[in-house]
Parts: structure tokens; sequence; C-alpha cells
């Protein structure tokens, strides 16, 4: 296996904004449906796939929530909250 071969640590992907983890997950995506890998870098390719996922939908959660925020702020009046990764729920719907 190559250096070109293997895919960056997942730890790297924590620091990714939602637009870098998205293209990158499309091209990993990619490069595993299109087959040919030994199965090592296949399986860290996997690994890098589900990691960028995990980004993309945390992302997603904390926006959400910030937008749900500011539309239910008293009074109609939009206004920016202070909003905590952690707040966010897993589940779709919750709120």
């Amino acid at each position: 296996m190559t250096d070109t071969d293997r895919a960056p640590l997942p730890n790297d992907v924590e620091a990714l904004a939602f637009d870098e983890a998205f293209a990158e997950l499309q091209r990993v995506v990619g490069a595993l449906e299109a087959g040919g890998q030994s199965l090592e870098v296949t399986i860290t390719q996997y690994e890098r796939a589900v990691a960028l996922q995990r980004r993309c939908e945390r992302l997603l959660a904390q926006a959400e929530l910030r937008v749900q925020q500011l539309m239910t702020q008293p009074g109609g009046a939009m206004a920016t909250v202070d909003v905590r990764p952690e707040d966010a729920s897993d589940e779709p719907g919750d709120a």
C-alpha cells in the first residue's frame, strides 16, 4: 500500500467544515463504489466514510438547532442565540 492509497486518520475529520467533509465523503464513496482496492484499503476508506458521515450529521444537527432557536424567539424577533453542540439531538424531529 502506498501513501496515496491511505486515507487520513479519522481524527482529522473533526477539523473539517461541512462543505469539506461532504465533498470528501462523496470522493471516498466514489472510490469505494469504483472498487479495485485491496481489502485493507477498502476497510480504511469505509472507516473514513463513516467518520465523515458522522461529522456531517453533527454539523447539520447544530445548524438545525440554531435555525430552530432563531425561529422560536419570543415576539417573533430574530436574534442570535448561543448554541452548544451538545444541545443538538441525534434523533430527527426532536427539539
